[in-house]
């Protein structure tokens, strides 16, 4: 009696795509017999050795206007079984129809809606004039630099010719729907201070134990500053703020030797509102105040700011909002508080969302015990089918002739 969709969905929950040894030959299997199933036209493309891109794709009536890119991501992070009610790849459906499997939430529901979405729009006939195409990526939980990083560069991308694109987005725990129109800039940083070695039971001057305590303060001063401002203005959202966590601390040989050198790493998450350069100044500042011999060097630095226009005058979101308004879906707009694909697909100048239909659902990506209902699901079938509708429907526009 279960519906088909929650019965495909649960079989792709159960395709152990886990790092650090996801089975991406299976995921790509099990999608690539959907998408025949769906009369959807398949490509392979290897971005790296090991990495494949998966294109499904819904040819439109008129090629020439730009298309509709769904994009999603197969990986899925570890977890810590011993944290969960059920085994985490068995996509077990409890009494209340709740499903718990790492990747519910984030992101293989969303592939099947998509699919699932696909299905119904052929089954009642449709085709629109803008060809639909749905890209699965490795590696996005890993930085995506196996992945959509590399992808957007290929001339099969490019091929593709997107118009706009839908990503991920978060639960929410309300009615409200959260839609992301950009990303926060994730920098990590790590932070070497020198410093002078000597017997641990000296009071040497000039260490770098002393130097990492004015760096670490200087950091965490500002961590606060920007923790209080969140807290107390309740029109931010975490996306709106630049968040900083000291990640990782090196350093010493023994207890009894004061160490020539410490290093502390940090996560930074800039929203782009900031001026980066101003604020890679401030963290120089911060690292001079500690003392000579205090250097830093980014392991992660993005740089782009692009974000998405919300602009009723934009075509792309009028399409997408006006569906919305129609349903009576409410929506919340926000800068997304970490990293998704979308970053990379924004970066080569192509407008993108991030959205997860999943309202009245804890936020628990990457947590233990990560579940979604089955009405929620099936309800997000139904507002893609009406999204893809909208999009796939829009006019040709000035610059497509």
């Amino acid at each position: 009696s279960e519906n088909p969709s929650v019965t495909l969905f649960r079989e792709y929950l159960r395709i152990d795509t886990v790092h650090p040894k996801p089975d991406y030959d299976a995921a790509v299997r099990f999608l690539e017999r959907v998408g025949t199933d769906l009369g959807l036209a398949c490509q392979k493309v290897e971005v790296c050795q090991g990495r494949v891109v998966l294109i499904l794709t819904w040819q439109g009536t008129n090629p020439r206007l730009r298309s509709i890119l769904l994009n999603s991501h197969t990986d899925v992070v570890p977890v810590f079984e011993e944290h969960w009610t059920y085994p985490p790849f068995e996509a077990v459906k409890d009494s209340q129809g709740n499903i718990y499997a790492r990747g519910a939430q984030d992101m293989k529901c969303v592939s099947i809606q998509y699919l699932e979405a696909i299905r119904r729009l052929k089954t009642e006939g449709k085709s629109f004039a803008r060809t639909i195409h749905l890209t699965f990526v490795p590696d996005e939980e890993v930085g995506g630099h196996k992945g959509m990083e590399m992808f957007v560069q290929r001339p099969e991308f490019k091929a593709l010719n997107v118009g706009f694109a839908m990503d991920e987005g978060l639960a929410s725990p309300s009615d409200t729907f959260s839609v992301f129109y950009g990303e926060r800039s994730p920098w990590w940083i790590k932070v070497k201070c020198m410093g002078s070695p000597g017997h641990g039971s000296r009071f040497i001057s000039n260490t770098a134990a002393e130097k990492m305590h004015k760096v670490i303060n200087s950091f965490l001063a500002f961590r606060e500053s920007e923790k209080q401002r969140l807290k107390s203005d309740s029109s931010l959202t975490l996306g709106d703020v630049t968040s900083l966590n000291m990640t990782m601390l090196e350093g010493g040989v023994s207890f009894n030797v004061v160490p020539s050198e410490m290093a502390a790493s940090f996560d930074i998450r800039i929203p782009p509102t900031v001026d980066l350069k101003a604020f890679e100044e401030q963290v120089a500042t911060w690292c001079r105040g500690a003392g000579e011999g205090v250097t830093y060097e980014f392991h992660q630095k993005c740089m782009d700011q692009h974000i998405t226009s919300t602009e009723e005058s934009d075509p792309w979101w009028k399409a997408f909002s006006g569906v919305c308004r129609d349903m009576k879906l409410q929506l919340k707009l926000e800068i997304f508080p970490a990293a998704t694909d979308s970053r990379y697909i924004r970066a080569v100048r192509h407008p993108a969302i991030g959205f997860s239909p999943m309202n009245r659902t804890p936020v628990l990506l990457h947590d233990h015990n990560e579940f979604l209902n089955e009405q929620i699901f099936l309800r997000g079938i139904e507002i893609y089918a009406r999204l893809l509708t909208a999009l796939a429907s829009v006019p040709p526009l000035p610059a497509e002739g």
